[in-house]
């Protein structure tokens, strides 16, 4: 466990989230004097802007969370916050669109490595009982950005919107800075590189699919670009897929996938965030087309959205202890959809905010802060520490992947040269509906994910009667690299049946944590060790704990050969 000083790591963590949410917020509302300076330029290619952050932010957060595993969580916070910053500055000295987009990816690798670092680093610092209420205080920090970025924004455009981008860099600086004295990290075992192959694969899958929605507005669905680029994701993301199931270190842990509440979270994160980033920009089409608004009124005006967040999201980590992580979030999404459908009946070409735009946003903030830092306090509680790193990188990657689909089935739905004026008003109106359905398919997830957590709950409350039975482990050295051991086994209960997501916890004699890795479906692991650590013939000590079952301890050799026989009493519920 990291010997930080909780609340110095909760500042410089939180830094990183105010620069995320910041960053959003400032450009969107920029949107329309960026396309102003760069004549020509249609909504589809501003949206390569943000899509061009979102996609290479989701296909290097899973990636940074495991280069994160190898060289320490640390580490790869700060060279995040280092690229960020500088490539904030690029940003602002782009002198085109296209250069700006390759500023804005630099910007996301940077952003990629903090994320999951920050939140990894955060859970790390703060003992479990005290986790929610840290991610509930992290979570905040960023709304609060959220809720300074429209007026922020606006103010900053009136200048330039080249400014949007240079208030990044102080932050950056002063958190870095303090990074470099209080940060330390977790106490977990390092892993072999990721799969640099797997994050490209995502870098694919996700642009050509984006890239395929924001052209069918002009080409057509059964235009040659269009299913080719349909194509090229199916093949991107299939890679993806399968090089995540071979490679031991995966771009995409599966094996948390395999844990349903994060997987039913995950989906929940990208339908939700569909909406969400699709809102984003709508509404600034909005208040600057229709209602012909200057970014500084429209920027004043999108912050009451935020500003709800801030609040509700201080208590979203307290009411999800007492009612569960799925109905929080099912109260979340249904309170987003109502901000879309509130607009839907009350809004037209003629401005109205008090009457029209602000109960909307009033709701749609109820709902970010109900939803965002409950899906992202998932991460503390139903995995182990080992796999914060990629479990919080799996969450963030959803939510990126959701932006990414947001942006552009917006584009898709209003059209690429919308510009929000009276006109286009019906491009408005669908671009809303857009909303309304994404957040009903959040709802619909997260109740689904509301039974799963009260079935997990039962198992857990459940005695275990089975009989217990012999059992066996193998610890072998990997053939195919002197420098790792592999300790792999099988977790059964009494009835020999697999525990699928069992947590086995690898100990030298020391009492030194070597791994910790969850049990696949078929009740298998297999724990990486470090030679170094643990020379072979000592033994270490196998921990094996699973929800309603009886946790139980093995001492195995670390040696090669055939599997090792243990017999268990007749009261476990595991077996190793």
């Amino acid at each position: 466990m990291s010997t930080a000083r909780p609340g110095a790591v909760l500042l410089v963590t939180s830094a990183a989230a105010f620069l995320s949410s910041l960053d959003l917020f400032i450009v969107n509302i920029a949107f329309p004097d960026i396309r102003a300076d760069f004549p020509g330029t249609d909504l589809g290619q501003m949206s390569w802007i943000l899509n061009g952050y979102t996609v290479v932010f989701a296909a290097f957060l899973a990636l940074a969370g495991r280069v994160a595993d190898r060289f320490g969580h640390a580490r790869v916070f700060l060279v995040g916050l280092a690229v960020f910053t500088l490539a904030s500055a690029a940003c602002a000295a782009a002198p085109g669109v296209w250069l700006l987009v390759a500023a804005r990816a630099v910007q996301a690798l940077g952003a990629a490595l903090v994320v999951p670092t920050s939140l990894s680093l955060l859970l790390a610092a703060y003992p479990a009982e005290r986790r929610t209420r840290a991610v509930g205080t992290w979570a905040s920090i960023g709304a609060v950005a959220a809720a300074l970025g429209p007026p922020l924004g606006g103010l900053l455009v009136e200048l330039s919107w080249h400014w949007v981008f240079l208030v990044n860099v102080p932050v950056g600086i002063v958190a870095f800075v303090a990074g470099r004295r209080v940060l330390r990290d977790p106490a977990v075992a390092r892993t072999g590189m990721p799969d640099l192959l797997g994050a490209l694969g995502i870098v694919v899958g996700v642009g050509a699919l984006a890239f395929a929605l924001v052209r069918t507005p002009d080409a057509g669905w059964d235009a040659p670009e269009v299913l080719t680029g349909l194509g090229v994701a199916v093949v991107g993301l299939v890679l993806v897929v399968l090089r995540s199931r071979r490679h031991p270190v995966p771009a995409l842990d599966l094996a948390v996938l395999r844990v349903p509440v994060v997987a039913l979270a995950s989906l929940v994160m990208v339908a939700f965030t569909t909406g969400f980033a699709a809102m984003l920009v709508v509404n600034v089409l909005y208040m600057t087309g229709t209602w012909g608004w200057s970014p500084q009124a429209a920027g004043l005006g999108l912050a009451a959205g935020p500003l709800v967040v801030v609040v509700v999201s201080r208590l979203a980590g307290r009411l999800s202890g007492r009612l569960g992580i799925g109905p929080v979030a099912f109260l979340g999404a249904l309170a987003f959809a109502a901000g879309p459908t509130w607009w839907l009946l009350h809004l037209g070409v003629t401005p109205d905010y008090v009457g029209g735009m602000l109960p909307g946003q009033l709701l749609t903030g109820l709902g970010v802060g109900l939803l965002l830092p409950t899906l992202s306090s998932v991460v503390g509680s139903a995995l182990p520490a080992p796999q914060w790193g990629s479990g919080s990188s799996l969450i963030n990657t959803a939510r990126q992947v959701g932006s990414v689909l947001g942006v552009a089935l917006l584009v898709s739905v209003v059209g690429a040269h919308t510009t929000g004026q009276p006109s286009e008003f019906g491009s408005v109106r669908a671009g809303w509906t857009l909303l309304v359905a994404a957040a009903l398919v959040a709802a619909v997830t997260a109740a689904a994910l509301s039974v799963v957590e009260r079935r997990r709950r039962v198992r857990a409350a459940a005695p275990e009667v089975a009989e217990a039975e012999v059992a066996e482990a193998e610890v072998v050295v990997d053939e195919a690299s002197d420098a790792r051991a592999l300790v792999r086994g099988v977790v059964r209960d009494g009835r020999g049946l697999p525990v699928p997501g069992a947590v086995t916890t690898v100990i030298d004699a020391a009492g030194v944590q070597l791994a910790r890795v969850l049990a696949d479906a078929a009740g298998a692991f297999t724990a990486v060790v470090d030679p170094a650590r643990v020379r072979p013939g000592e033994h270490v000590i196998l921990l094996v704990s699973a929800s309603g079952h009886h946790p139980r301890a093995h001492r195995v050799p670390l040696v090669g050969g055939p599997a090792l026989e243990l017999a268990l009493d007749r009261r476990a519920s595991v077996s190793v």
